[in-house]
């Protein structure tokens, strides 16, 4: 007794009265082997045979049990409640297996509770509840302990102190006199229920260990509860040392610091912190920043005085000052107005492209006229045109016209909306949009901004960055624009942007509304001759260490150049050809061998080796059912060659070529129109279900689209169905048919002339509707050919078909478009 006395376990606050507890004996069993005792309900507490334990007691019936208990030196049976928070258990709300204990006397604590000390003799199993009034009483059957000694039950012994003494080492809340009371303990039973008193387990399997009347069996299943509590504690463990490890880190940092600046403050330098902060504060203030951004500034900026310097939000707060203090609110550069160097430095650069130059000429001439009060909005252009024509490099000759910085935003490929409005301060690495970070990097607020490739735009789940442009290229909003990231109004209206694009038709209507559009065609042959002279000669002379008079290039040279090993409507793949024919004879002159001065027409094969294209050649006999077209490509202008193959059939129609779905409409309408007028064109009605026809389009490896081949399938259809032959070899058409035989304009016609030219056609017909397209083709064009405008089908027939021959009139014999006879 007096050893369980002094175990730590006992949380000792009792007198030495208590003595009697220990003294008291367990109940005497009657005949039956069972014993009779009040019954103590528990709330949430399990108790073990040999376990000493203080319990709060407040219900009546609780204190009137004890108290009689304890008149009457008699021991009580504990038993937990099934629902902890039952106020009033019944019969049915207790477990009945249970604990015998002895009571001590009633202690009445200084917060008005009553304190009672326990102590467990041995399990119990209720059998009958013989009174409920004023509190229970119970017959129970004592449950017997087999203490058989084997080297099982010592092994599990030794197992379960083992885990018992690394959970003690981890748990901070177990004292280490627990692990030295269990090693003192020889009974396998009395010391699974030691440690199970000690672990935090919750009722279910507190009780469950109790109702574990084997001892071999109860130390299996604390073994296993072990092992489950010490992964815990290990888990545990480890997580407390990552975290110790951070503080420790933080407080040494913060000790050091605090260290560096009584050092600083020793030595005159002061605290860099609070340096930091003033300097950032002067930036904030010489920037001029209008008045809302720079209230917001120094507003964030308090908020950054009052973090220490190690805090996580720091980094964000000082990147978003930094960002409001580079950005150029104020400065601009000073416009160079003066026209006669404005047109120098345009066509000191380019060849060409009057309407472009005409267009920047036009806003510096009316820069030059506005005062103060003038309200002269920038314009926002948008240069359209093929690969290579020289509309980015344009941009740059503008902006060293105007005198202002150019700066160049790539939109190729764009699917994000936050490339161009920013991501907002919230998320993790956010940063300005792209809009705004080229104004940083300009340092202007009037640079002259290209917004690139932006037909290229994409869009997905992340927004539509077509649709974010709409405000940074909208005079009327732009001096307001807000960015995501800024959340600030920032001023864009002095900004000139100019965009490019290779097409309109994928640009959003609402963005194109916005664009004041400039085609850029394709580059004539003449003219790509004169932007050879004037820029790709000299410059790869330059770029390849060659002599300014070192090597001439021949027109015909040139011309071979352009025409058999480029297909541009640029002149970038021609560029490169010329470098690769000047690094060839560089190579030379470093090798001492002779070199050419004069590079001929004949020369270029032995440069650039065997022609990669075909020049343009039109038929050289008219035929039947053939007819030449012409049509208008990434390249420029070319040749289109309808052929139609008339055979006794069915009237079935078959297409070829890799048509587009356009094209192959016009086909049908083309071939609905004759058949609605084949009395006028002398077709035979019964022709058309008495032969099939096949409509050829050569190089069916190139796909082939657009409505501008009507009128020439229609004459290639009539040659075949009448036998006659059409001017192939010296008449080409372009234009679109109606089902009433009416001609509607085409696009291309500058590089549809130049293709009839190069081919040697002598004559062109074209829609009367482009009439007005003839202004802007160049008269060398023009020089040579014969351009006939049409309005109908029929003013096509008189000049593309040769009238009916004397012969085919008077022959008797069917022609081959007669339909076969039968017996």
């Amino acid at each position: 007794m007096d050893q369980q006395k002094k175990d730590p376990l006992l949380n000792d606050p009792f007198s030495q009265k208590d003595q009697e507890l220990f003294e008291l004996n367990n109940a005497e069993p009657d005949d039956d082997g069972l014993i009779e005792c009040s019954l103590l309900p528990l709330r949430d507490v399990v108790l073990y045979p040999n376990m000493v334990t203080p319990l709060l007691v407040g219900r009546e019936k609780s204190l009137m049990a004890i108290s009689d208990a304890a008149d009457d030196k008699e021991t009580m049976i504990a038993v937990p409640q099934l629902d902890p928070s039952e106020e009033f258990p019944t019969e049915s709300d207790l477990y009945l297996v249970g604990t015998e204990v002895a009571v001590g006397r009633l202690l009445h604590m200084p917060d008005n509770s009553n304190s009672v000390l326990t102590q467990g003799r041995r399990r119990v199993e209720i059998i009958e509840f013989v009174q409920t009034e004023p509190y229970f009483r119970v017959k129970a059957r004592p449950i017997p302990e087999d203490e058989e000694d084997s080297p099982e039950t010592e092994a599990l012994m030794r197992a379960v102190l083992a885990l018992f003494e690394k959970c003690v080492q981890l748990n901070r809340s177990l004292p280490e006199e627990a692990y030295v009371y269990a090693m003192n303990v020889d009974s396998p039973s009395w010391l699974a229920d030691l440690v199970a008193s000690v672990l935090n387990l919750d009722l279910v399997e507190r009780q469950t260990l109790l109702e574990t009347f084997d001892p071999v069996v109860r130390l299996q299943r604390m073994s296993s509860l072990l092992g489950r509590e010490l992964k815990v504690l290990e888990l545990e463990d480890r997580i407390h040392s990552q975290v110790q490890k951070k503080v420790d880190k933080t407080q040494r940092e913060f000790y050091l610091r605090e260290q560096m600046t009584a050092i600083q403050s020793e030595l005159g330098e002061g605290d860099i912190w609070a340096k930091e902060i003033s300097e950032m504060r002067d930036a904030i203030i010489a920037a001029e920043m209008p008045e809302e951004v720079n209230k917001k500034a120094l507003k964030e900026l308090d908020r950054l005085s009052q973090m220490p310097p190690m805090a996580p939000e720091v980094a964000v707060i000082r990147t978003y000052l930094d960002c409001l203090v580079d950005l150029p609110w104020h400065d601009a550069t000073e416009d160079n107005l003066d026209l006669q160097n404005a047109a120098s430095v345009l066509d000191e650069n380019h060849f060409g492209l009057p309407k472009a130059k005409d267009r920047i000429l036009e806003h510096i001439a009316v820069q030059s006229l506005a005062d103060e009060d003038s309200d002269v909005k920038q314009p926002i252009l948008c240069f359209v045109g093929p690969p290579g024509t020289g509309k980015t490099s344009l941009g740059k000759s503008i902006a060293k016209a105007l005198g202002r910085k150019f700066v160049r935003l790539s939109l190729g490929g764009v699917h994000d909306e936050a490339e161009i409005r920013g991501h907002r301060r919230t998320y993790i690495g956010s940063m300005p949009g792209r809009i705004i970070q080229t104004m940083r990097k300009a340092q202007t607020i009037n640079p002259l901004m290209m917004l690139d490739e932006i037909d290229k735009l994409g869009n997905d789940f992340r927004g539509d960055p077509a649709s974010a442009l709409l405000e940074v290229l909208d005079p009327e909003q732009n001096d307001t624009f807000s960015d995501h990231y800024l959340e600030l109004p920032f001023d864009l209206s002095k900004v000139m942007f100019i965009t490019t694009a290779n097409y309109l038709w994928n640009l959003p209507p609402a963005l194109e509304d916005r664009l004041e559009v400039i085609e850029f065609s394709g580059y004539i042959e003449t003219e790509k001759l004169e932007i050879c002279r004037r820029f790709l000669i000299p410059r790869q002379l330059r770029q390849n260490s060659l002599k300014p008079d070192s090597l001439h290039f021949t027109d015909g040279a040139l011309k071979r150049v352009i025409r058999e090993y480029t297909y541009e409507a640029g002149v970038r793949n021609l560029d490169r050809e010329i470098a690769t024919i000047a690094r060839k004879v560089a190579r030379k002159i470093a090798e001492a061998k002779k070199a050419p001065s004069r590079i001929t027409a004949n020369m270029v094969p032995d440069y650039l080796g065997i022609p990669k294209l075909r020049d343009l050649e039109a038929e050289r006999q008219d035929q039947i059912g053939v007819a030449t077209g012409l049509a208008w490509t990434e390249g420029g202008g070319d040749l289109t060659i309808i052929e139609v193959s008339v055979m006794p059939g069915k009237g079935d129609f078959q297409i070829t070529g890799q048509l587009g779905d356009v094209m192959q409409e016009s086909v049908r309408a083309a071939q609905s129109y004759l058949r609605a007028n084949a009395k006028k064109y002398g077709i035979k009605k019964k022709v058309f279900d008495a032969v099939d026809l096949h409509l050829h389009v050569p190089e069916g490896g190139i796909a082939k689209d657009g409505p501008s081949a009507g009128i020439t399938i229609a004459t290639a259809l009539l040659s075949a169905y009448t036998d006659r032959k059409v001017n192939c070899s010296t008449v080409a058409m372009t234009g679109e048919i109606t089902l009433r035989g009416r001609v509607l304009p085409i696009g291309g016609l500058k590089e549809k002339l130049l293709a009839a030219q190069r081919a040697g056609l002598k004559k062109v017909l074209i829609p009367e509707k482009n009439r007005p397209q003839l202004q802007d083709v160049p008269k060398q064009i023009l020089r040579g050919l014969d351009v006939v405008l049409v309005n109908t089908f029929d003013e096509v027939v008189a000049h593309a078909l040769q009238p009916v021959s004397p012969k085919q009139k008077k022959s008797k014999q069917p022609t081959p478009v007669d339909p076969p006879t039968s017996d």
